[in-house]
């Protein structure tokens, strides 16, 4: 089962996501939130597999909770729900950590899919997301430590990277590249650390900057 704790300031948001949800063998809910305070609580307690985080919320925003979570001791891997296309909190929400970031009419089927790729390690960030985080990156500097300059990737550590901007998790891209999950993993691992970067969506991010994919 994957464990998921959803975070909305909208009951009715809540209950809709949450009924859906519940109709999906494979997933389950541990918990909800409706403020940013109540998350950082229940996501100590609950430690879940994926975090549903809505964007825009009073007191403290989804943003602002991920930054949070970056000084914690566990930080889920985290979807952020908009009811609007905001290409701003679309880079800051990545900036901070954010593993996808969806619209919240989005259908229960897709939704159900992107849990499960971010819960396998993948990322939710469909390609028309990568060409406005590519446009936004041209004009915006990253906000999150990193190399300067970073180390250069081999032929093969940067295909890896490209096929992670898709949103492969590293099954998925040790299928697409004919190899073992453990080889790729461990290939994973050389790319962060080359970059100076502590997750796979950080080093797209960067990669993006950088021209490398």
């Amino acid at each position: 089962m994957i464990r998921v704790l959803l975070v909305d300031d909208q009951h009715l948001v809540r209950s809709g996501i949450a009924g859906l949800l519940g109709l999906t063998p494979d997933i389950e809910m541990v918990g909800e939130a409706a403020g940013g305070e109540e998350a950082l609580e229940l996501v100590a307690a609950k430690t879940p597999d994926v975090m549903l985080l809505d964007v825009r919320m009073p007191g403290m925003s989804g943003i602002e909770v991920l930054a949070r979570l970056n000084e914690a001791e566990y930080f889920p891997p985290t979807i952020l729900l908009t009811t609007f296309d905001d290409d701003e909190a679309l880079l800051a929400g990545m900036r901070a950590g954010a593993r996808g970031f969806l619209l919240k009419d989005i259908s229960l089927e897709r939704l159900a899919e992107d849990i499960r790729h971010v819960a396998a390690g993948g990322s939710a960030i469909r390609p028309s997301v990568t060409e406005r985080v590519l446009r936004g990156l041209r004009s915006l500097s990253p906000e999150f430590e990193c190399l300067d300059p970073p180390c250069r990737l081999t032929s093969r550590e940067t295909e890896i990277l490209r096929l992670l901007a898709s949103g492969l998790n590293n099954r998925e891209v040790a299928l697409a590249l004919g190899t073992a999950e453990g080889t790729v993993k461990n290939q994973v691992s050389s790319i962060l650390s080359k970059m100076g970067v502590r997750d796979r969506v950080r080093a797209v991010l960067r990669g993006i900057e950088l021209g490398w994919i």
